[in-house]
């Protein structure tokens, strides 16, 4: 018979995708010893059968659940709606992988009338019995009836208002009791029937609420951010409750084995007395950090920090714990793998390897390659005439600035505009979920380091801001008030996530350095990768910058980009308008200058490293106006000259416009992309390819007589026959020898082609006679591929067909392995059969996207090459797929 039920003392060896990383965590720590209520957990494959029922409940899983249920009532000698020992249960979600706060939780199940009046009787406590009861109605009226959480909320605070309570704290068990008389009306009149008593009954609704909320909005929308798969599942773990809310003997918390923002060593966490772990992660009161913990409670103090190094030993990484004090005694109700930033993870990775607890190449495997790119993020420069308003805890590093706007929606909205926009709000919320993900940093007026706005921050590399006690907001006038100044929707805040700071206006930021454990990491990585990490780099700047993260080279220098500077536009403008071959010539004369300065400057800049050099790849129209505008132009000019005829100057622009718009109309092309660009220019314009090659080698020349190694490669884009290349390489072989010759140096010529068209990939074996290295250009050979234009994709139907799965990701950020993997699977090796010393590298977009690098090196290619940012996020990545894949 198929299990689908599971108690925690009855796992032997935990599975996370079985029980959810929250159930296989509870059994491993139930079967170490450590201090954890009995419970049970229904399986993933659980929720799957509650799918396919139609959301219910299969009969058969019901029953393990009753029987899973009578021995927690034999374990913990309580009755489940008994009226002597009431048993009280937790019901929490688990999936496989961990999504902080995206789906639902239940507390203080099994109370109703009877049962609350129990429990006052047992604990003496009436003011707890109450306080549970009104939560359990306002957690299971939210999550399983559906009735809005602020409708609760506003018969809180009426009750609250009557009697003169400032706070939850000064509430009485007699203004309990009202609450709850009023939460159970409001709960009629919105349903038209009472609220469930039968605590049964409150289980099965409350089990299937939370297997329903696998799917609601915050957890498809966490899961899409996050790219875990809709296919696994939610588990749901049933745990007897323990109280924190029991009096000053009692409390919760939330704690991590080091601190989630910088790494540091230390126990970092919060709690609060007398509460429920809801309001330590809501944010609803703002909590003591852990430390006070040793002088309200110092036994257990004690005790939780020899527990938090137990955990972090056992599971060997940083542990993120939530624990309850009842009347004196701890217990741990979970433990996860902390989410953490990136400046911590790689703090963290390189310190447990110092401290004997892991290996380097877990450490490695540790990191995620993207969260790199958060250390590369600027920060606030400190000389800017900074005006701070006021400060916070910070919760989440990194500088963020922003127009303010009050409501998630709203930032969603403004951030699809192109705004940027400062997420500010009293607390977040899971329901935010998609404006935290719009926002460039979050402000909130309430909540701790463990709040729900400052993990998921933290998790998704977010600058973050919490419980700014001057943060005052009024969110029916859209206003705020910070420090004094009045702030209003739309008026510019920035946050420093790394000290609180809150201040105001847009300020000016400046890049960041790496930590010594950055370095560390990264060279770790470097002695173990196999693919070599080169730059996307057009200008010398670039090039530096590039190989200051640890580029082995430029794999790709797009020289079009040289030629947009405004101070030649008009040169390059005049060699497209020229009638004859001279006249070219004489506007190539005066680029050759210009260009053979900008290789000088890349091939210095990476000196003894090789720099790749694509040849001129745009067709000509891209460097004249728009046709349109030059139409309107000529149009406005001749209604000028019918009232001033006799103007010369505005005759000769007009002649001068209808010369140009000639020849725009005569370059215009239907399909530019697959028009006359590349190597197709070249064979009708051979002597714009001949200026470039002549640049690049008396630029080479000069270094070499200066001492240094420049390494040129010249690739030819486009190609997509051998002939095409066979002529070209002849030609730059030519005018590359003659520079040589001229200046009296060597230097080898090396030429290569730009794979980017399906037939090229198809003829790999005849091309690789002429190339001594192929570059695969993923973004054009994307399109071709599929017979995609990108910009009409990505902005009418892309978004369609990944909404509806057609697609799993963007094949324009992450490599399509089954048809654009599959031509590079089949040039590589039709290439490496002719030319087994052939190099191989990719140099669109996908050189930096892990998941693309991770295909790289299981196709065997030489190396990958990108935007000079994510070079460090390419040598983790490449350090990883050759520790999962080893030599391809």
């Amino acid at each position: 018979m198929t299990r689908w039920v599971y108690l925690f003392d009855e796992v032997e060896r935990p599975d996370r995708q079985l029980l959810g990383g929250k159930g296989a965590n509870l059994a491993e720590m139930t079967r170490a010893g450590f201090p954890v209520p009995p419970g049970f957990t229904l399986t993933t494959a659980a929720c799957h059968a509650f799918q396919e029922a139609g959301e219910r409940i299969p009969d058969v899983i019901d029953d393990q659940v009753m029987t899973a249920l009578a021995r927690l009532e034999e374990r913990t000698g309580k009755v489940f709606g008994g009226m002597d020992q009431p048993l009280l249960v937790s019901v929490r979600s688990g999936a496989p992988i961990s999504m902080p706060g995206m789906m639902d939780t239940i507390l203080n199940l099994g109370l109703n009338a009877q049962t609350v009046v129990a429990l006052a009787e047992r604990t003496g406590n009436p003011r707890f019995a109450y306080d549970c009861y009104r939560r359990f109605i306002q957690m299971f009226g939210d999550v399983v009836l559906g009735i809005p959480h602020h409708e609760f909320e506003h018969e809180l605070e009426a009750v609250k208002t009557a009697a003169g309570r400032d706070s939850d704290q000064a509430m009485t068990a007699d203004d309990w009791q009202v609450v709850v008389e009023r939460y159970l009306r409001l709960v009629e009149r919105r349903l038209g029937q009472p609220f469930p008593q039968d605590p049964r009954t409150q289980l099965r609704l409350a089990i299937a609420a939370v297997f329903r909320s696998w799917n609601n909005q915050r957890a498809v929308v966490y899961r899409k951010v996050h790219k875990i798969p809709d296919s696994l599942g939610t588990a749901v773990n049933v745990q007897a409750m323990v109280f924190g809310n029991m009096g000053d003997d009692s409390g919760t918390g939330v704690a991590f084995t080091r601190n989630p923002s910088t790494g540091e060593r230390g126990v970092f966490g919060e709690y609060l007395t007398n509460a429920q772990g809801e309001d330590v992660v809501a944010g609803i009161r703002t909590p003591k950090p852990i430390a006070a913990l040793a002088t309200d409670m110092p036994a257990i103090y004690m005790q939780f920090m020899e527990l938090c190094d137990r955990l972090e030993r056992h599971y060997r990484d940083v542990q993120d714990i939530e624990f309850t004090v009842e009347q004196g005694r701890l217990f741990l109700l979970q433990t996860r793998s902390a989410k953490r930033t990136a400046a911590a993870a790689v703090k963290i990775a390189v310190d447990l390897v110092e401290e004997g607890l892991i290996d380097r190449e877990t450490a490695l495997l540790r990191v995620e390659p993207e969260q790199l790119h958060q250390l590369l993020h600027p920060r606030i420069r400190e000389d800017a005439g900074l005006e701070v308003l006021a400060k916070g805890l910070p919760a989440s590093p990194g500088a963020a600035s922003g127009q303010v706007v009050f409501d998630a929606d709203s930032a969603a909205e403004w951030a699809r505009q192109g705004r940027r926009v400062l997420l500010v709000r009293t607390e977040t919320t899971p329901e935010d979920i998609h404006g935290i993900l719009a926002a460039e940093g979050i402000l909130t007026s309430r909540g701790g380091m463990t709040s729900h706005a400052a993990v998921v921050a933290r998790g998704m590399g977010k600058p973050c801001v919490c419980g700014c006690d001057a943060l005052v907001i009024n969110p029916q006038a859209r206003t705020c008030r910070i420090g004094g100044r009045e702030v209003r929707e739309g008026d510019w805040l920035s946050i420093d996530g790394a000290t609180g700071r809150v201040l105001w206006g847009e300020v000016a930021r400046e890049q960041a350095g790496f930590s010594p454990e950055f370095e560390t990491l990264l060279r770790w990585a470097d002695e173990v990768r196999q693919l070599g990490v080169r730059a996307n780099a057009d200008n010398p700047e670039d090039a530096a910058r590039a190989r200051a993260f640890g580029a082995q080279g430029v794999g790709l220098c797009r020289t079009e980009h040289m030629f947009m500077a405004a101070d030649r536009v008009p040169i390059v403008q005049s060699m497209i308008l020229a009638q004859t071959e001279a006249e070219r010539q004489e506007a190539l004369a005066q680029l050759l200058p210009l260009q053979e300065g900008d290789f000088y400057g890349i091939l210095k800049a990476m000196n003894g490293l090789p720099v790749t050099i694509r040849l001129l790849d745009p067709p000509l129209h891209e460097f004249l106006p728009n046709l349109e505008s030059l139409v309107a132009r000529q149009a406005a000019l001749a209604t000028r000259l019918e009232y001033e005829p006799g103007n010369q100057a505005l005759q000769a622009e007009q002649r001068q416009v209808s010369e140009l718009l000639a020849k725009v109309r005569s370059l215009h092309e239907l399909n530019p992309m697959l028009g006359h660009r590349g190597c197709r220019l070249a064979l009708t314009f051979p002597e714009i390819y001949e200026m470039q090659v002549r640049a690049i080698y008396q630029a080479a020349a000069r270094l070499l007589r200066e001492g240094l190694q420049p390494r040129p490669e010249v690739m030819i884009p486009l190609v997509g026959h051998i002939a095409e290349l066979r002529r070209m390489r002849a030609l730059v072989e030519r005018v590359a020898q003659s520079v040589l010759d001229e200046q009296g140096v060597q230097l080898p010529v090396v030429v290569g082609t730009m794979i980017e068209v399906p037939r090229a990939a198809l003829t790999a074996a005849e091309i690789a006679e002429e190339a001594e290295f192929f570059s695969f250009g993923t973004n054009d050979l994307t399109q071709t591929t599929f017979g995609f234009s990108r910009d009409d994709a990505e902005g009418k139907f892309l978004h369609t067909y990944l909404e509806q799965k057609v697609l799993p990701d963007n094949p324009f950020a992450v490599l399509d392995e089954a048809g654009v993997g599959r031509l590079i699977t089949l040039a590589t090796e039709a290439g490496r059969r002719v030319r087994p010393e052939l190099k191989l590298g990719i140099c669109g977009e996908h050189g930096g996207d892990p998941a693309s690098i991770d295909f790289c090196q299981r196709a065997g290619l030489t190396y990958v090459s990108c935007s000079p940012f994510r070079v460090p996020v390419a040598r983790l990545a490449a350090a990883q797929a050759a520790l999962r894949h080893g030599r391809a």
